[in-house]
């Protein structure tokens, strides 16, 4: 790679999270020039002093050398190449509140937010595209089972960069590869969008399933059946040939559905011993995707009336405070 400060790719990350902070990292292990916004002037200040996130993932050494943490968006965009939306899905809107489609003109961007925009019930990448008016061709996901504590570990993980061009996808992918992450390319977009979105909702259900003391013959049951209500909704709302046992789809519900840092799995936990929706979320002090997640999808599927019995589940569970020992009993006999 040439790595004249002409040529030096120009990446934009947008949010100031965990999973944003590790994407950070895993950017700075090539020749790369970040702007990096975060919400709070103070942890712009933190990171540009003491070179690590003040908040979320505190071990994360910044090479401040190649990141310029700031709180001005369009600034933080205006030189981008590839943005890469790294924010909770019910914060999207406000995140980029102020900007316009010509602030994102001609720049790939990159969701790697596993969530759909509440109310709207619409994917990061549909919102994108219909209000900043992004052609499909410049846009991308981040998808497969990576957690960012395992990121900030190096530990080995793989990662699934989706778009409908295959050449855009493999250029944001070299920027990911180094000796701790494997990026491959998929042009399946929506059906590994979706996916995503799914199986935290699958965690939330294997969550409550273990707050419910069920046992481990039990989650893999329910896991492998959450593999076939994701393949019957992928078939239904967008036909493809695709391979879903690969990782971008069975992985990314494995590790979420298992992990100890699933943060969707440890909601399910609460719930199902006992805590409201309410002080699960106060308690946890970060966001599960799933909760949002199962509303829209619900909502989608009303359309589309693909059998998603676990999802249907979890949705009366949270939504409609519905039992959650009387929904999975009811479950548990749909199973097979």
């Amino acid at each position: 790679m040439n790595t004249s400060l002409d040529t030096v790719p120009r990446v934009a990350v947008v949010g100031g999270g965990s999973w944003a902070t590790a994407i950070v990292k895993i950017l700075c292990e090539q020749s790369v020039k970040i702007r990096w916004w975060l919400r709070k002037p103070e942890d712009v200040a933190h990171i540009s002093h003491y070179h690590h996130n003040p908040s979320y993932l505190t071990d994360v050494q910044i090479d401040t050398h190649k990141v310029e943490a700031h709180s001005d968006l369009k600034y933080v965009l205006s030189e981008a190449d590839f943005v890469v939306l790294a924010v909770p899905a019910a914060f999207v809107q406000s995140a980029l509140q102020g900007i316009d489609s010509e602030d994102l003109q001609g720049k790939v961007i990159v969701s790697a937010i596993k969530g759909m925009i509440p109310e709207r019930n619409i994917l990061v990448t549909d919102y994108v595209e219909q209000y900043y008016n992004v052609p499909p061709e410049q846009l991308c996901i981040i998808a497969g089972p990576c957690h960012a504590e395992e990121v900030a570990l190096e530990r080995q993980s793989y990662l699934t960069i989706a778009g409908y061009q295959k050449e855009t996808a493999e250029r944001f992918a070299a920027l990911l590869n180094c000796r701790y992450i494997k990026a491959t390319v998929n042009t399946d977009l929506y059906g590994v969008e979706y996916a995503a979105v799914i199986k935290n909702i699958v965690a939330i259900a294997c969550g409550i399933c273990h707050g419910l003391n069920h046992g481990d013959n039990f989650q893999a049951v329910l896991v492998s059946n959450a593999m076939q209500e994701i393949k019957c909704f992928l078939d239904t709302r967008f036909p493809l040939q695709r391979d879903v046992n690969s990782s971008a789809y069975m992985g990314d519900l494995l590790v979420t559905a298992y992990s100890q840092f699933s943060r969707n799995r440890t909601f399910g936990n609460m719930i199902g011993r006992g805590y409201s929706v309410k002080s699960a979320q106060v308690e946890m002090n970060m966001i599960a995707e799933g909760y949002y997640a199962v509303q829209s999808l619900y909502q989608v599927n009303q359309k589309y009336g693909a059998q998603m019995p676990i999802m249907e589940a979890v949705y009366k569970i949270l939504y409609e405070k519905k039992s959650a020992q009387k929904e999975i009993d009811k479950l548990r006999k749909q199973l097979s």
